[in-house]
This record gives structure tokens, C-alpha cells and sequence, in this order.
């Protein structure tokens, strides 16, 4: 794991408060350079520590429900990527309905698990069977799925180790209000030597 600076958790607690932020505000928020925190960036970017996206809310009038699909033995999660790179409804279709979609093990099985939206729960229904399952079991097999396990989902709680949508989320962005020691920078820190 990559150990990160001082400045880089500066850098990287103010970006997780507004990744919106210019080199210059950065610099000016946590009293470094404008030349380091545009240098320390590049380099958290390039090395895939830091990455950016948009999350853009349906609003919560929708209906989500959590799947976790366990698959039988034998499937794995190379066999279910490389199947899934060269599939175009994978690519585009499932974006429409999948909120977040996870890759794991259950019961020493692989296991996906997913937030599917629609706006009603019959929709919903229709959107796992008629096109998620389908597509899956036209991929890996009529009998890939070993188990199959729902949650309905209300709302959010956190995302991201730091948003909390009910507690600090304002305007699209961290309050202004949320103490940055409760902003939680998931990489190592360097220890100072005495």
C-alpha cells in the first residue's frame, strides 16, 4: 500500500471536501505551494489514488433493492470479466438500471453484488429477471447462479468512507460545517521519525 505525506493528505482531505477545487484553492486551503499541490496531484492521479466522478442522483422517488448473486463453483471472477468485456449489452444497458455493481465471494463462491433502480417495484422485478439474469445466464449458463439474495435499499447512509447524504452532503457537496479530523483518507500515513 501506498504511503502518503502530509501534503498529500492535506491535499487529499480538502478534495474529498469539494473535489471541485482548483490547484490554487487547494494551495491557498492548506497553506502548500501551488507548484507541490500541482505536482503531489499529478502524481495521485497518475498513480490511481485519487480519481474523480460525477454522481448523479435519480432522487430517491425510484426503487433500489441490494442483489447478491452467488454463482456455482466453477465460475470465476476472471471468467465472468472476460466474458462481460466482450458483451455490448453489459457495457450499455446495464448502466440504465445499475446503481453500483461489486465483485466478491460468498460462501467461498464468486458472488456479485448490485444496486438495480427502477421506478417501481414491479419494474424492478421485471428489469433483474428479464435482462439482468438473462443476460447472465446467456453468458455463464442457465444454471451459473447457485443462490440468490435481496435487500430493499431506502436510502444511502455513507458512500465513500466520507458522505453521509443525511449528515454532511450540501449542494452537491461536504458541508462546510464537517471537521476535516472527520474526513478519513483511506491510504497509509507516513509516521515522523523522533
Amino acid at each position: 500500500m501506498r504511503v502518503v505525506d502530509a501534503h498529500e493528505e492535506s491535499i487529499l482531505k480538502e478534495l474529498i471536501r469539494n473535489p471541485r477545487l482548483s490547484d490554487n484553492q487547494l494551495a491557498k486551503q492548506t497553506n502548500i505551494p501551488v507548484t507541490t499541490v500541482n505536482r503531489k496531484r499529478k502524481k495521485l492521479e497518475e498513480e490511481g489514488i485519487l480519481s474523480y466522478f460525477a454522481y448523479v442522483s435519480s432522487g430517491w422517488n425510484k426503487v433500489r433493492q441490494l442483489y447478491i448473486l452467488k454463482f456455482k463453483e466453477g465460475i470465476t471472477i476472471k471468467n465472468y470479466l472476460d466474458k462481460a468485456k466482450t458483451n455490448t449489452t453489459f457495457r450499455s444497458d446495464n448502466a440504465r438500471y445499475h446503481v453500483d455493481s461489486y465483485i466478491g465471494e460468498k460462501d467461498g463462491h464468486f458472488a456479485l453484488t448490485m444496486i438495480l433502480e427502477a421506478d417501481s417495484s414491479a419494474e424492478l422485478v421485471e428489469l433483474f429477471h428479464g435482462k439482468v439474469v438473462k443476460g447472465i445466464r446467456a453468458r455463464h449458463g442457465d444454471d451459473c447462479i447457485a443462490e440468490i439474495f435481496t435487500t430493499k435499499i431506502i436510502h444511502p447512509l455513507r458512500l465513500h468512507h466520507n458522505y453521509l447524504p443525511l449528515f454532511n452532503i450540501k449542494n452537491g457537496r461536504m458541508s462546510d460545517t464537517w471537521d476535516s479530523s472527520w474526513i478519513h483518507v483511506p491510504v497509509k500515513k507516513k509516521v515522523k521519525q523522533t
